[in-house]
């Protein structure tokens, strides 16, 4: 796994998972304010797509995991 698959991963993760969390229909449902942490990973991403600057990119590299080229430039 490299960085960029990593990144991936989590923020689809988090923003099935407090969707899953903040959405009444949901049988997980806990209150609506999960739909708040869907909204930061998306600013996130937005940020990330303009300044190529990601904590979770730079707490990644720190615990070794490896950098990795995008899968389409390969």
């Amino acid at each position: 796994m490299t960085v960029d698959r990593l990144i991936r991963i989590f923020a689809g993760s988090f923003i099935l998972l407090s969707l899953a969390l903040g959405v009444e229909g949901s049988p997980l449902f806990v209150s609506r304010w999960w739909l708040a942490f869907t909204a930061f990973v998306g600013l996130n991403l937005l940020q990330f797509g303009f300044s190529n600057a990601c904590p979770l990119g730079f707490i990644l590299r720190k615990l070794g995991v490896p950098d990795g080229g995008a899968g389409c430039a390969r």
